[in-house]
């Protein structure tokens, strides 16, 4: 096993803020919910939020995960105790109850399906809001107690909880089976089917491949796209489940039905971040459509889940390009650095802020995940096979190999400075490969030098890859010259963004008209906050990135120039992830000086066409609160 330890910088800065959230939460208040299940009077009051509604216990799966994670990091006591006492809590409850059930609101809604008797909308299955959903965060944060930390009774607690699914559905034919599935469920799939790799015990692989949504997968199979109008984070975690089953069945159809979802959404869907979905839909292929409810961040947690398995299966650096842009740009930019709150959306509408949650009263599903994000940035840095270290990603950081006298240490301030360091600090003096990502991003050819020497190297797949017979003490120096580039819209190229290498850089727009508070209890309370206006960006003959000064090389501030006629104006871009408590643009819309004079403003036109489109796009999107008003099966 490789133990990866982050070193300093900007990811070990927002891992201390995502551990300080951890250790103030309280494990009686989380857990409360599973005491109210079954009748008892809990240790303390619930928390508020979703954590008041039927949702209730998600976010407790999620703490066991983030704790799994954070302590696998930073391996911090007061992490693992906490982790411990939580499983001993739920042990007591799951024996209290006595048939393996364990979960944060009562189990009237799985009864009613056991028995064949029950409704089922998109969101509703027996009368209640997405339990099978709600209660995979308790499945998988259980599996992560025991796979990241060795907890054997999170495991049989697992098994219980396990069992007790099996005997009730067990009831079901596959036709009452798959109507139950209309519902969202989360990653049952993939949790039956890593508790099979676990136990080998074949009545979890068999209830993993019946959790299989055949009206997402099927088409995905042949490589058919019908993702328009559907809930998007509803369907990534069922993608996660069919590649676990590739894992472990090394079926090419799971495989094929994997990449060809990855491919749709990364290049047809998302945005510059590298998030995806608006109000919490796919739109159509190829639509970038901006707003206020973009960008849901739990969204972008599952797809680099899904790149992990992805890259595992033939180490294309296409995926680590991905990986490192949502990374950067969506997940750390989503919490918040001084207070540790988490984002539910990603605003993309121009001169809009990002919204966080509150300590107590939120409770999201992407507070959820945000919790374990931080415990997760050492993750894919390096990859590990047989003969080679694959070096992912430029964070300072050091990788030790248990069992095999192998210690790196990578160096690095970067994006801060374009260079990284590798040094041999253990070695068994065997000859391996030390593979380093050549990213889409550079603006010169890479350079590589040991121990002060300029050397040779292959390139393959995106790699430069160097063998040799290591010794201590061995340096590798690598430049990673960062190009200025503009990415442009998928639906409208003359919305614009600017990039420095992986980074989106955001126009910093203060706080103009700004809110009393933007951590607040209702994420959707301050959609229709009054805005601000973004000027348009000109350009004399189409090269927008004259428009751009570099100011302060430390800390990666630019100087936009409008350029506007109208508007003299300026404005300083930096890094998205250091935007925070202000308003921001990330998308630009830009004209040159000719487009910009022959505007069809003042006969209308324009106001027809803006008219037109914004009914387009309220016909593609459907607001959150659908997850309890569509129609319902059976």
């Amino acid at each position: 096993m490789e133990k990866v330890i982050l070193l300093n910088g900007i990811f070990k800065d927002s891992e201390n803020k995502g551990k300080e959230y951890l250790l103030y939460l309280d494990v009686d208040r989380l857990i409360a919910p599973c005491y109210e299940a079954i009748g008892l009077k809990p240790k303390n009051n619930r928390y508020g939020g979703w954590e008041e509604r039927e949702i209730s216990g998600h976010s407790l799966g999620h703490y066991l995960s983030a704790l799994s994670y954070m302590y696998l990091a930073t391996e911090d006591e007061q992490i693992k105790e906490r982790l411990n006492y939580a499983i001993n809590e739920l042990e007591y409850l799951q024996n209290i109850e006595g048939d393996g059930y364990i979960s944060g609101f009562k189990k009237d809604c799985f009864n009613k399906v056991f028995s064949k008797d029950f409704n089922v909308t998109r969101f509703e299955l027996g009368d209640s809001w997405v339990p099978w959903y709600s209660i995979h965060k308790i499945y998988s944060g259980l599996l992560d107690a025991y796979k990241l930390t060795n907890n054997e009774k999170a495991l049989e607690i697992l098994i219980n909880l396990s069992n007790w699914a099996k005997r009730g559905l067990d009831n079901l034919t596959q036709a009452e089976f798959d109507k139950m599935l209309y519902c969202e469920h989360g990653g049952m799939c993939e949790v039956m089917g890593s508790l099979y790799e676990i136990t080998k015990n074949k009545d979890y692989l068999n209830l993993a491949i019946k959790f299989i949504d055949k009206e997402i997968i099927y088409p995905l199979m042949i490589e058919k796209d019908e993702l328009e109008g559907k809930h998007a984070n509803t369907q990534i975690p069922k993608i996660l489940g069919i590649a676990k089953l590739y894992d472990i069945t090394k079926e090419e159809k799971y495989k094929k039905a994997s990449e060809y979802f990855w491919n749709i959404v990364t290049s047809k869907r998302s945005y510059v971040i590298g998030g995806n979905s608006i109000d919490e839909h796919f739109g159509k292929k190829g639509s970038e459509t901006l707003g206020v409810t973009t960008a849901e961040t739990c969204n972008t947690y599952n797809m680099l889940k899904l790149t992990e398995y992805l890259y595992k299966w033939n180490h294309d650096s296409k995926y680590i390009d991905y990986y490192e842009k949502a990374l950067y740009n969506h997940i750390l930019a989503s919490q918040d650095p001084i207070s540790g709150m988490k984002t539910y959306f990603v605003s993309t509408k121009p001169g809009h802020f990002k919204v966080y949650c509150t300590p107590d009263k939120s409770f999201w599903c992407c507070t959820g995940s945000g919790m374990e994000n931080p415990g997760k940035y050492n993750r894919n840095i390096y990859y590990i096979d047989e003969n080679n270290i694959y070096v992912n990603l430029f964070i300072s950081s050091s990788i030790k190999l248990e069992g095999k006298n192998l210690k790196i240490n990578q160096i690095t301030n970067f994006p801060k400075e374009e260079k990284t360091k590798i040094i041999i600090e253990e070695t068994n003096n065997s000859k391996y490969g030390i593979k380093i990502r050549i990213p889409y991003w550079l603006k010169k050819d890479i350079k590589v030098k040991i121990n002060g020497n300029l050397v040779e190297f292959k390139k393959e797949k995106g790699y430069i890859s160097i063998s040799k017979l290591w010794k201590k003490g061995d340096v590798l120096e690598i430049n990673l010259d960062m190009n200025l580039h503009i990415y442009k819209s998928k639906e409208d190229e003359n919305k614009i963004c600017f990039m420095y290498g992986p980074l989106v850089l955001a126009g910093s727009f203060g706080k103009e008209n700004f809110p009393e508070s933007d951590i607040i209890e209702d994420h959707l309370k301050l959609n229709h906050y009054k805005a601000i206006e973004v000027p348009i960006l000109i350009s004399e003959d189409n090269n927008l990135l004259k428009n751009i000064n570099k100011i302060e090389t430390n800390n990666l501030e630019f100087e936009l120039n409008f350029n506007n006629e109208n508007k003299d104006f300026k404005v300083k871009l930096i890094p998205f992830y250091d935007i925070h408590h202000e308003r921001y643009a990330i998308y630009f819309n830009s004209m040159t000086k000719n487009e910009y004079k022959n505007r069809e403003f003042l006969n209308g036109k324009e106001k027809i066409k803006i008219t037109i489109k914004a009914k387009e796009n309220l016909s593609t999107g459907k607001r959150f609160s659908s997850r309890l008003t569509n129609k319902k099966i059976g």
